[in-house]
Protein backbone atom coordinates (compact mmCIF):
# COMPACT_ATOMS: atom_id res chain seq x y z
CA UNK A 1 0.00 0.00 0.00
CA UNK A 2 1.45 4.06 -0.76
CA UNK A 3 1.91 6.23 1.69
CA UNK A 4 -1.41 8.11 2.26
CA UNK A 5 -2.17 11.28 3.60
CA UNK A 6 -4.54 12.42 6.33
CA UNK A 7 -6.41 13.91 3.30
CA UNK A 8 -7.17 11.11 1.49
CA UNK A 9 -7.92 8.89 3.83
CA UNK A 10 -11.15 8.00 5.60
CA UNK A 11 -10.77 7.54 9.32
CA UNK A 12 -12.46 4.10 10.40
CA UNK A 13 -15.42 4.37 12.70
CA UNK A 14 -13.67 3.91 16.45
CA UNK A 15 -10.63 4.86 15.65
CA UNK A 16 -8.97 8.68 15.32
CA UNK A 17 -5.88 9.54 13.16
CA UNK A 18 -2.44 10.69 15.01
CA UNK A 19 0.09 12.35 13.08
CA UNK A 20 3.45 13.15 13.71
CA UNK A 21 5.75 14.77 11.36
CA UNK A 22 5.35 12.48 8.56
CA UNK A 23 3.55 9.48 10.01
CA UNK A 24 0.51 8.26 11.11
CA UNK A 25 -1.35 5.93 13.24
CA UNK A 26 -4.73 4.69 13.84
CA UNK A 27 -5.78 5.05 17.71
CA UNK A 28 -8.70 2.75 18.34
CA UNK A 29 -11.35 4.58 20.93
CA UNK A 30 -10.34 1.90 23.92
CA UNK A 31 -7.12 1.39 25.65
CA UNK A 32 -5.66 -1.20 23.37
CA UNK A 33 -2.43 0.29 22.50
CA UNK A 34 -0.10 2.64 24.36
CA UNK A 35 0.59 5.91 22.80
CA UNK A 36 1.74 9.23 24.77
CA UNK A 37 1.34 12.25 22.44
CA UNK A 38 3.61 14.00 24.89
CA UNK A 39 6.93 11.58 24.29
CA UNK A 40 7.07 13.63 20.52
CA UNK A 41 10.39 14.67 21.89
CA UNK A 42 11.73 11.62 23.18
CA UNK A 43 10.68 10.28 19.44
CA UNK A 44 11.76 13.21 17.66
CA UNK A 45 15.30 12.87 19.97
CA UNK A 46 15.84 9.10 19.12
CA UNK A 47 15.29 9.96 14.93
CA UNK A 48 18.10 12.68 15.18
CA UNK A 49 20.27 10.39 17.51
CA UNK A 50 20.24 7.01 15.57
CA UNK A 51 20.69 9.27 12.31
CA UNK A 52 24.08 11.42 13.09
CA UNK A 53 25.00 7.76 14.25
CA UNK A 54 24.41 5.70 11.68
CA UNK A 55 25.77 8.60 9.18
CA UNK A 56 28.56 8.44 11.61
CA UNK A 57 28.94 4.52 11.76
CA UNK A 58 28.78 4.72 7.78
CA UNK A 59 31.60 7.29 7.23
CA UNK A 60 33.70 5.05 9.86
CA UNK A 61 32.89 1.69 7.52
CA UNK A 62 33.71 3.65 4.30
CA UNK A 63 37.13 4.92 5.05
CA UNK A 64 37.99 1.41 6.51
CA UNK A 65 36.89 0.14 3.21
CA UNK A 66 38.76 2.95 0.89
CA UNK A 67 41.87 1.83 3.35
CA UNK A 68 41.67 -1.57 2.39
CA UNK A 69 41.23 -0.83 -1.03
CA UNK A 70 44.33 1.33 -1.34
CA UNK A 71 46.29 -1.38 0.32
CA UNK A 72 45.30 -3.97 -2.29
CA UNK A 73 46.03 -1.90 -5.38
CA UNK A 74 49.39 -1.29 -3.51
CA UNK A 75 49.79 -4.96 -3.22
CA UNK A 76 49.28 -4.99 -6.88
CA UNK A 77 51.31 -2.62 -8.11
CA UNK A 78 54.02 -4.51 -6.33
CA UNK A 79 53.29 -7.66 -8.54
CA UNK A 80 54.20 -8.17 -11.89
CA UNK A 81 52.25 -9.47 -14.56
CA UNK A 82 53.92 -12.59 -14.82
CA UNK A 83 53.96 -13.40 -10.80
CA UNK A 84 50.38 -12.68 -11.12
CA UNK A 85 49.63 -15.07 -13.53
CA UNK A 86 51.83 -18.02 -11.94
CA UNK A 87 50.09 -17.36 -8.57
CA UNK A 88 46.68 -17.38 -10.44
CA UNK A 89 47.53 -21.23 -11.91
CA UNK A 90 49.12 -22.29 -9.21
CA UNK A 91 46.61 -21.71 -7.32
CA UNK A 92 48.85 -20.35 -4.35
CA UNK A 93 46.73 -17.39 -2.02
CA UNK A 94 44.25 -17.47 -4.84
CA UNK A 95 42.08 -15.17 -2.96
CA UNK A 96 44.53 -12.70 -2.58
CA UNK A 97 46.40 -13.39 -6.14
CA UNK A 98 42.47 -12.76 -7.71
CA UNK A 99 41.85 -9.84 -5.58
CA UNK A 100 45.75 -8.70 -6.78
CA UNK A 101 45.03 -9.04 -10.12
CA UNK A 102 41.69 -7.46 -10.70
CA UNK A 103 43.06 -4.67 -8.87
CA UNK A 104 46.15 -3.87 -11.22
CA UNK A 105 43.83 -4.66 -13.80
CA UNK A 106 41.33 -1.86 -12.35
CA UNK A 107 44.55 0.44 -12.82
CA UNK A 108 45.96 -0.74 -16.44
CA UNK A 109 43.00 -1.17 -18.35
CA UNK A 110 40.16 2.09 -19.31
CA UNK A 111 37.56 -0.13 -19.55
CA UNK A 112 37.82 -2.23 -16.31
CA UNK A 113 38.31 0.99 -14.59
CA UNK A 114 34.85 1.98 -14.83
CA UNK A 115 33.66 -0.68 -13.54
CA UNK A 116 35.72 -0.13 -10.37
CA UNK A 117 33.92 -1.18 -7.01
CA UNK A 118 32.05 1.52 -5.38
CA UNK A 119 31.31 1.72 -1.52
CA UNK A 120 27.81 0.32 -0.83
CA UNK A 121 26.22 2.55 2.20
CA UNK A 122 26.29 0.30 5.68
CA UNK A 123 21.95 0.36 6.41
CA UNK A 124 21.44 -0.36 9.90
CA UNK A 125 18.79 -2.98 11.63
CA UNK A 126 16.71 -1.40 14.90
CA UNK A 127 14.96 -3.47 16.66
CA UNK A 128 12.46 -1.45 18.97
CA UNK A 129 11.18 -3.99 21.62
CA UNK A 130 8.23 -2.61 23.27
CA UNK A 131 6.75 -1.04 20.33
CA UNK A 132 3.12 -0.44 21.33
CA UNK A 133 1.54 1.54 18.70
CA UNK A 134 4.28 1.20 16.28
CA UNK A 135 4.77 5.07 15.73
CA UNK A 136 7.94 4.96 16.81
CA UNK A 137 9.06 2.39 14.31
CA UNK A 138 7.87 3.65 11.45
CA UNK A 139 9.35 7.38 12.14
CA UNK A 140 12.73 5.61 12.19
CA UNK A 141 11.49 3.37 8.94
CA UNK A 142 10.52 7.01 7.57
CA UNK A 143 13.09 9.34 8.28
CA UNK A 144 16.79 7.77 9.02
CA UNK A 145 17.74 7.08 5.63
CA UNK A 146 20.38 4.66 6.19
CA UNK A 147 18.08 1.67 7.57
CA UNK A 148 17.27 -1.29 6.02
CA UNK A 149 14.58 -2.77 8.41
CA UNK A 150 12.96 -2.49 11.98
CA UNK A 151 11.77 -5.06 14.08
CA UNK A 152 9.01 -4.05 15.69
CA UNK A 153 8.30 -6.00 18.44
CA UNK A 154 5.25 -6.05 21.28
CA UNK A 155 3.95 -8.99 23.83
CA UNK A 156 0.60 -7.65 23.09
CA UNK A 157 -1.86 -9.43 20.59
CA UNK A 158 -3.83 -6.41 20.67
CA UNK A 159 -0.94 -4.11 19.91
CA UNK A 160 0.39 -6.01 17.34
CA UNK A 161 -2.40 -5.98 15.43
CA UNK A 162 -2.47 -2.29 15.89
CA UNK A 163 1.46 -1.95 14.24
CA UNK A 164 0.04 -4.13 11.14
CA UNK A 165 -2.77 -1.89 10.79
CA UNK A 166 -0.24 1.18 11.21
CA UNK A 167 2.74 0.23 9.35
CA UNK A 168 -0.23 -0.89 6.28
CA UNK A 169 -1.35 2.66 6.81
CA UNK A 170 2.23 3.96 6.05
CA UNK A 171 3.30 1.85 3.41
CA UNK A 172 6.17 -0.05 4.85
CA UNK A 173 4.88 -3.56 5.47
CA UNK A 174 4.53 -6.96 3.59
CA UNK A 175 2.23 -9.37 5.52
CA UNK A 176 3.08 -12.11 2.88
CA UNK A 177 5.26 -14.93 4.50
CA UNK A 178 8.25 -14.99 1.74
CA UNK A 179 11.93 -16.69 1.96
CA UNK A 180 13.18 -13.29 0.63
CA UNK A 181 14.57 -11.44 3.68
CA UNK A 182 14.56 -8.13 1.49
CA UNK A 183 11.08 -7.92 0.44
CA UNK A 184 9.56 -8.40 4.03
CA UNK A 185 9.11 -4.99 4.01
CA UNK A 186 10.72 -1.89 6.14
CA UNK A 187 9.13 -2.50 9.26
CA UNK A 188 8.88 -6.07 10.39
CA UNK A 189 6.08 -6.85 12.81
CA UNK A 190 6.75 -9.56 15.54
CA UNK A 191 4.64 -10.55 18.46
CA UNK A 192 6.45 -12.42 21.35
CA UNK A 193 8.31 -11.93 24.40
CA UNK A 194 11.06 -9.10 24.13
CA UNK A 195 13.66 -10.69 25.83
CA UNK A 196 13.29 -14.19 24.02
CA UNK A 197 13.47 -12.25 20.75
CA UNK A 198 16.62 -10.37 21.81
CA UNK A 199 18.65 -13.23 23.08
CA UNK A 200 17.97 -15.01 19.74
CA UNK A 201 19.48 -12.70 18.30
CA UNK A 202 22.44 -13.06 20.30
CA UNK A 203 24.52 -15.01 18.00
CA UNK A 204 27.14 -13.06 16.29
CA UNK A 205 25.67 -13.06 12.86
CA UNK A 206 22.21 -12.45 13.93
CA UNK A 207 22.73 -9.37 15.76
CA UNK A 208 21.55 -5.85 15.25
CA UNK A 209 22.93 -2.60 15.21
CA UNK A 210 20.38 -0.08 17.66
CA UNK A 211 18.13 -1.60 20.26
CA UNK A 212 15.29 0.52 21.50
CA UNK A 213 14.12 0.14 24.93
CA UNK A 214 11.24 2.14 25.54
CA UNK A 215 8.71 0.43 28.27
CA UNK A 216 5.99 1.36 30.60
CA UNK A 217 8.00 2.18 34.46
CA UNK A 218 11.81 -0.09 34.08
CA UNK A 219 13.98 -1.37 31.33
CA UNK A 220 16.26 -3.22 34.27
CA UNK A 221 14.35 -6.99 32.98
CA UNK A 222 15.54 -6.45 29.50
CA UNK A 223 19.11 -4.48 29.84
CA UNK A 224 20.85 -8.08 29.74
CA UNK A 225 19.26 -9.13 26.89
CA UNK A 226 19.92 -6.10 24.87
CA UNK A 227 23.70 -5.61 25.53
CA UNK A 228 23.66 -9.17 23.67
CA UNK A 229 21.77 -8.89 20.74
CA UNK A 230 23.83 -5.55 20.03
CA UNK A 231 26.76 -5.68 17.31
CA UNK A 232 29.90 -4.37 18.47
CA UNK A 233 29.57 -0.49 17.84
CA UNK A 234 26.02 -0.40 18.19
CA UNK A 235 23.96 1.84 19.75
CA UNK A 236 21.46 1.26 22.50
CA UNK A 237 18.50 3.69 24.00
CA UNK A 238 17.06 2.95 27.05
CA UNK A 239 14.24 4.96 28.48
CA UNK A 240 13.24 4.83 32.35
CA UNK A 241 9.91 6.21 33.65
CA UNK A 242 10.28 5.21 37.20
CA UNK A 243 11.46 8.15 38.51
CA UNK A 244 9.82 7.26 41.75
CA UNK A 245 12.18 4.81 42.11
CA UNK A 246 15.38 6.02 40.64
CA UNK A 247 15.27 10.11 41.78
CA UNK A 248 13.46 9.58 45.36
CA UNK A 249 14.89 7.91 48.19
CA UNK A 250 11.33 6.03 48.96
CA UNK A 251 12.33 3.04 47.56
CA UNK A 252 16.01 1.66 48.13
CA UNK A 253 15.48 -1.62 48.05
CA UNK A 254 13.46 -1.32 44.74
CA UNK A 255 16.33 0.69 43.39
CA UNK A 256 18.84 -1.87 44.46
CA UNK A 257 17.21 -4.66 42.79
CA UNK A 258 16.36 -3.17 39.20
CA UNK A 259 19.63 -1.07 38.77
CA UNK A 260 22.69 -2.43 41.66
CA UNK A 261 22.55 0.79 43.15
CA UNK A 262 21.37 2.91 46.24
CA UNK A 263 19.24 6.32 45.26
CA UNK A 264 20.25 9.61 46.43
CA UNK A 265 18.12 12.30 48.52
CA UNK A 266 19.37 15.25 47.24
CA UNK A 267 18.25 18.29 45.09
CA UNK A 268 20.75 16.36 42.05
CA UNK A 269 18.94 12.75 43.05
CA UNK A 270 17.49 13.44 38.73
CA UNK A 271 21.63 13.24 37.52
CA UNK A 272 22.15 10.05 39.95
CA UNK A 273 19.16 8.68 38.70
CA UNK A 274 20.83 8.91 35.02
CA UNK A 275 24.30 7.09 36.40
CA UNK A 276 22.49 4.48 38.22
CA UNK A 277 21.29 3.62 35.03
CA UNK A 278 24.45 3.94 33.09
CA UNK A 279 25.97 1.49 36.17
CA UNK A 280 23.32 -0.62 35.68
CA UNK A 281 23.79 -1.20 31.83
CA UNK A 282 27.50 -1.04 32.44
CA UNK A 283 27.45 -3.91 34.71
CA UNK A 284 25.65 -5.78 32.11
CA UNK A 285 27.73 -6.03 29.32
CA UNK A 286 30.61 -6.37 31.49
CA UNK A 287 29.76 -9.68 32.08
CA UNK A 288 30.12 -10.71 28.69
CA UNK A 289 33.11 -8.56 27.62
CA UNK A 290 31.60 -5.47 26.65
CA UNK A 291 32.03 -1.99 27.92
CA UNK A 292 29.92 1.24 26.95
CA UNK A 293 30.30 4.99 25.64
CA UNK A 294 27.63 7.15 26.59
CA UNK A 295 26.76 9.77 24.36
CA UNK A 296 23.96 11.41 25.37
CA UNK A 297 21.89 11.34 28.89
CA UNK A 298 18.95 12.81 29.51
CA UNK A 299 16.64 13.49 32.36
CA UNK A 300 13.29 14.84 30.92
CA UNK A 301 10.06 15.30 32.29
CA UNK A 302 8.83 12.74 34.17
CA UNK A 303 11.78 9.92 32.74
CA UNK A 304 15.25 9.19 31.71
CA UNK A 305 16.68 8.90 28.36
CA UNK A 306 20.00 7.47 27.44
CA UNK A 307 21.90 6.84 24.40
CA UNK A 308 25.08 4.57 24.93
CA UNK A 309 27.47 2.87 22.13
CA UNK A 310 28.29 -0.73 22.90
CA UNK A 311 31.88 -2.13 22.14
CA UNK A 312 33.30 -5.35 23.00
CA UNK A 313 37.39 -4.79 24.03
CA UNK A 314 38.64 -6.46 27.34
CA UNK A 315 40.81 -4.04 28.65
CA UNK A 316 38.23 -1.43 28.70
CA UNK A 317 36.13 -3.74 30.86
CA UNK A 318 38.94 -3.57 33.26
CA UNK A 319 38.35 0.16 33.72
CA UNK A 320 34.69 -0.66 34.87
CA UNK A 321 35.34 -0.63 38.45
CA UNK A 322 37.42 2.49 38.25
CA UNK A 323 34.04 4.01 36.78
CA UNK A 324 31.75 3.20 39.51
CA UNK A 325 31.99 4.69 42.77
CA UNK A 326 29.76 4.81 45.71
CA UNK A 327 29.00 8.20 47.01
CA UNK A 328 28.77 9.77 50.76
CA UNK A 329 25.74 12.02 50.55
CA UNK A 330 25.49 14.67 53.78
CA UNK A 331 21.73 14.44 54.87
CA UNK A 332 21.73 18.77 55.55
CA UNK A 333 23.83 20.50 53.28
CA UNK A 334 24.01 17.42 50.36
CA UNK A 335 28.01 17.44 50.21
CA UNK A 336 28.75 14.27 48.61
CA UNK A 337 32.43 12.53 48.91
CA UNK A 338 33.55 10.18 46.27
CA UNK A 339 34.28 6.31 47.29
CA UNK A 340 35.44 4.73 43.66
CA UNK A 341 35.49 0.84 43.80
CA UNK A 342 38.93 0.23 42.21
CA UNK A 343 41.96 2.45 40.77
CA UNK A 344 44.36 2.28 38.16
CA UNK A 345 48.01 3.10 38.21
CA UNK A 346 50.22 3.35 35.14
CA UNK A 347 53.71 2.09 34.90
CA UNK A 348 56.34 2.29 32.77
CA UNK A 349 58.84 -0.43 31.68
CA UNK A 350 62.27 0.66 32.25
CA UNK A 351 63.49 -1.57 29.45
CA UNK A 352 60.69 -1.73 26.54
CA UNK A 353 59.58 2.06 27.68
CA UNK A 354 55.76 1.02 27.69
CA UNK A 355 53.44 2.18 29.74
CA UNK A 356 51.23 -0.92 31.69
CA UNK A 357 48.14 0.07 33.55
CA UNK A 358 47.92 -2.06 36.48
CA UNK A 359 44.21 -2.62 38.19
CA UNK A 360 44.04 -1.98 41.96
CA UNK A 361 41.21 -1.86 45.05
CA UNK A 362 40.35 1.79 46.60
CA UNK A 363 41.42 2.92 49.62
CA UNK A 364 38.58 4.10 51.83
CA UNK A 365 36.43 5.95 53.23
CA UNK A 366 36.73 9.14 52.07
CA UNK A 367 35.48 10.62 55.53
CA UNK A 368 34.73 10.02 58.53
CA UNK A 369 30.64 9.28 59.77
CA UNK A 370 29.75 12.73 60.14
CA UNK A 371 29.68 15.44 57.13
CA UNK A 372 32.92 17.33 57.82
CA UNK A 373 31.08 20.70 56.22
CA UNK A 374 28.03 20.64 58.73
CA UNK A 375 28.42 17.50 61.30
CA UNK A 376 25.11 15.70 60.23
CA UNK A 377 24.93 11.88 59.15
CA UNK A 378 26.22 11.00 55.99
CA UNK A 379 23.94 8.57 54.12
CA UNK A 380 25.57 6.08 51.41
CA UNK A 381 24.36 6.23 47.33
CA UNK A 382 25.57 3.69 44.88
CA UNK A 383 27.23 2.27 43.36
CA UNK A 384 26.68 3.95 40.33
CA UNK A 385 28.89 5.55 37.05
CA UNK A 386 30.78 7.95 37.65
CA UNK A 387 32.23 8.83 34.44
CA UNK A 388 30.89 11.44 31.75
CA UNK A 389 27.54 11.00 31.08
CA UNK A 390 27.51 12.64 27.12
CA UNK A 391 30.12 12.71 24.22
CA UNK A 392 30.18 16.30 23.56
CA UNK A 393 31.55 15.62 20.01
CA UNK A 394 28.94 13.36 19.19
CA UNK A 395 26.08 15.63 20.95
CA UNK A 396 27.95 18.86 18.19
CA UNK A 397 27.25 16.47 15.36
CA UNK A 398 22.95 16.61 16.31
CA UNK A 399 23.26 19.71 17.05
CA UNK A 400 24.98 20.45 13.26
CA UNK A 401 21.81 18.18 12.09
CA UNK A 402 19.09 19.85 13.75
CA UNK A 403 20.32 23.18 12.48
CA UNK A 404 20.02 21.89 8.82
CA UNK A 405 16.45 20.06 9.37
CA UNK A 406 15.03 22.15 11.79
CA UNK A 407 11.68 22.18 10.61
CA UNK A 408 11.55 18.13 10.20
CA UNK A 409 11.38 18.22 14.44
CA UNK A 410 8.58 19.42 16.00
CA UNK A 411 9.91 19.89 19.14
CA UNK A 412 12.79 21.54 17.45
CA UNK A 413 13.63 24.47 20.17
CA UNK A 414 13.12 22.11 23.10
CA UNK A 415 15.87 20.03 20.93
CA UNK A 416 18.34 22.54 20.61
CA UNK A 417 18.07 24.24 23.85
CA UNK A 418 18.31 20.99 25.79
CA UNK A 419 21.34 19.64 23.82
CA UNK A 420 23.03 23.03 23.82
CA UNK A 421 23.81 22.58 27.64
CA UNK A 422 24.44 19.04 27.32
CA UNK A 423 27.36 19.64 25.11
CA UNK A 424 28.85 22.20 27.35
CA UNK A 425 27.99 20.32 30.62
CA UNK A 426 30.84 19.02 32.54
CA UNK A 427 31.66 15.27 33.13
CA UNK A 428 31.81 15.62 37.01
CA UNK A 429 29.10 14.77 39.18
CA UNK A 430 27.00 16.21 40.58
CA UNK A 431 25.14 19.93 40.03
CA UNK A 432 23.65 22.21 42.78
CA UNK A 433 21.42 25.32 42.86
CA UNK A 434 22.62 28.44 44.10
CA UNK A 435 19.20 28.95 45.52
CA UNK A 436 19.21 25.77 47.68
CA UNK A 437 22.74 26.04 48.73
CA UNK A 438 21.64 29.79 49.98
CA UNK A 439 19.21 28.19 52.20
CA UNK A 440 21.69 25.75 54.17
CA UNK A 441 23.25 29.15 54.86
CA UNK A 442 20.05 30.95 55.68
CA UNK A 443 21.46 34.22 53.43
CA UNK A 444 20.59 36.04 50.15
CA UNK A 445 21.24 33.99 47.21
CA UNK A 446 23.84 35.27 45.05
CA UNK A 447 22.95 35.13 41.44
CA UNK A 448 24.64 32.71 38.48
CA UNK A 449 26.95 34.65 37.44
CA UNK A 450 28.36 35.48 40.50
CA UNK A 451 28.62 31.93 41.62
CA UNK A 452 29.85 30.82 38.41
CA UNK A 453 32.35 34.25 38.01
CA UNK A 454 33.37 33.50 42.19
CA UNK A 455 34.46 29.29 41.50
CA UNK A 456 36.27 30.67 37.69
CA UNK A 457 38.45 33.01 39.78
CA UNK A 458 39.49 30.22 42.28
CA UNK A 459 41.24 28.44 39.60
CA UNK A 460 37.50 25.64 38.91
CA UNK A 461 35.58 24.80 35.64
CA UNK A 462 31.93 25.59 35.66
CA UNK A 463 29.34 24.73 33.57
CA UNK A 464 25.25 24.00 32.99
CA UNK A 465 23.51 21.04 33.87
CA UNK A 466 19.88 20.03 31.47
CA UNK A 467 18.70 18.02 34.34
CA UNK A 468 17.67 21.45 36.58
CA UNK A 469 16.52 25.11 35.29
CA UNK A 470 19.33 27.16 37.26
CA UNK A 471 21.57 24.90 38.08
CA UNK A 472 25.25 24.35 37.51
CA UNK A 473 27.91 22.04 37.92
CA UNK A 474 31.50 22.37 39.13
CA UNK A 475 34.49 20.21 39.28
CA UNK A 476 35.48 22.45 42.62
CA UNK A 477 35.07 20.37 45.74
CA UNK A 478 32.16 20.80 48.27
CA UNK A 479 34.55 22.83 50.91
CA UNK A 480 35.39 25.54 48.18
CA UNK A 481 32.12 25.83 47.36
CA UNK A 482 30.85 26.67 50.69
CA UNK A 483 33.73 29.20 51.04
CA UNK A 484 32.16 30.92 48.28
CA UNK A 485 29.33 31.34 49.65
CA UNK A 486 31.09 32.35 53.33
CA UNK A 487 32.70 34.83 51.27
CA UNK A 488 29.51 36.38 50.23
CA UNK A 489 27.90 36.14 53.61
CA UNK A 490 30.69 38.99 55.15
CA UNK A 491 28.78 41.11 53.03
CA UNK A 492 25.52 39.90 52.90
CA UNK A 493 25.05 39.24 56.54
CA UNK A 494 23.13 36.48 57.95
CA UNK A 495 20.50 37.30 61.20
CA UNK A 496 22.49 34.61 63.67
CA UNK A 497 20.06 35.17 66.14
CA UNK A 498 17.27 33.55 64.17
CA UNK A 499 19.49 30.29 63.73
CA UNK A 500 18.66 27.65 66.41
CA UNK A 501 21.93 26.79 68.82
CA UNK A 502 21.97 23.30 67.29
CA UNK A 503 21.79 23.83 63.72
CA UNK A 504 23.96 22.74 60.70
CA UNK A 505 23.52 26.15 59.42
CA UNK A 506 25.88 27.46 62.37
CA UNK A 507 28.57 25.07 61.86
CA UNK A 508 28.66 26.43 58.50
CA UNK A 509 28.77 29.68 59.10
CA UNK A 510 31.33 29.15 62.19
CA UNK A 511 33.90 28.11 59.60
CA UNK A 512 36.41 30.97 57.96
CA UNK A 513 36.90 30.63 54.16
CA UNK A 514 40.27 29.48 52.63
CA UNK A 515 40.23 31.88 50.21
CA UNK A 516 38.53 35.14 49.56
CA UNK A 517 36.01 34.87 46.53
CA UNK A 518 35.83 37.19 43.79
CA UNK A 519 32.43 38.29 42.67
CA UNK A 520 33.65 40.13 39.36
CA UNK A 521 32.42 39.17 36.32
CA UNK A 522 34.91 36.39 34.54
CA UNK A 523 34.63 36.23 30.44
CA UNK A 524 34.26 32.53 30.82
CA UNK A 525 30.53 32.44 32.41
CA UNK A 526 29.31 33.60 28.71
CA UNK A 527 28.61 30.95 26.82
CA UNK A 528 26.65 29.01 24.36
CA UNK A 529 24.65 27.60 27.06
CA UNK A 530 23.82 30.45 29.08
CA UNK A 531 22.54 32.27 26.15
CA UNK A 532 19.78 29.79 24.86
CA UNK A 533 16.80 29.67 26.49
CA UNK A 534 16.37 26.10 27.87
CA UNK A 535 13.13 25.26 26.50
CA UNK A 536 12.59 22.24 29.47
CA UNK A 537 8.77 22.08 29.84
CA UNK A 538 7.04 21.72 26.37
CA UNK A 539 3.77 23.20 26.58
CA UNK A 540 1.09 21.36 27.66
CA UNK A 541 -0.87 19.52 24.67
CA UNK A 542 -4.23 18.24 26.79
CA UNK A 543 -5.09 18.99 29.89
CA UNK A 544 -3.61 16.39 33.24
CA UNK A 545 -1.05 15.12 30.70
CA UNK A 546 1.82 13.23 32.07
CA UNK A 547 2.50 9.62 32.32
CA UNK A 548 -0.92 8.05 30.68
CA UNK A 549 -2.12 4.97 31.92
CA UNK A 550 -1.03 1.36 30.74
CA UNK A 551 -2.82 -0.11 27.72
CA UNK A 552 -4.26 -3.46 28.13
CA UNK A 553 -1.94 -5.67 26.55
CA UNK A 554 -5.10 -8.59 26.25
CA UNK A 555 -2.35 -11.38 27.38
CA UNK A 556 -4.41 -12.25 30.39
CA UNK A 557 -7.51 -12.56 28.56
CA UNK A 558 -5.18 -14.63 25.71
CA UNK A 559 -4.72 -17.16 28.85
CA UNK A 560 -8.52 -17.23 30.13
CA UNK A 561 -9.33 -18.08 26.49
CA UNK A 562 -6.48 -21.29 26.83
CA UNK A 563 -7.83 -22.15 30.51
CA UNK A 564 -11.82 -22.52 28.65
Amino acid sequence: MSNLSPSSFTVPDGFTLHTENTSHILMPSNNEAFLNPVQEFNRDLSVAAIRVWSEELNRTKEERWKRSRERNLKKAEKMSAPERKRSKVEGASSTAAAKAEDAADATSDPATRAKEPEYRPHKIVILEALSATGLRSIRYANEIPLVRYVIANDLSSSATEAMRRNVELNGLGNNTVTDDAESQGKVRVNEGDARALMYSHSPERSRVDVVDLDPYGTAAPFIDAAVQCLSDGGLLCVTCTDLSVLATNNYPEKCYSNYGGISVKAEYSHEAALRLVLHAISTSAARYGRYIQPLLSLSIDFYVRLFVRVQTAPIEVKKVASKTSVYYVCASCQSFYEQPLGRMTEKVNDRSGNTNILFKTHAGPPVSEKCPECGSSLHIAGPMWNGPIHDSQFVGEILEHLECNEEKYGTSTRMKGMLTVAKEELGAPFYFTPSRVASFFHCTCPSLDEVSSALLHAGHQVSRSHAAPGSLKTTAPRRDLHDVYRTWVKTHPVKIEKVPPNSPVRVLLQKEPSFEANFTSHPLTVTQASKVKLVRYQQNPTPNWGPATKAESGTKRKRHDKDE
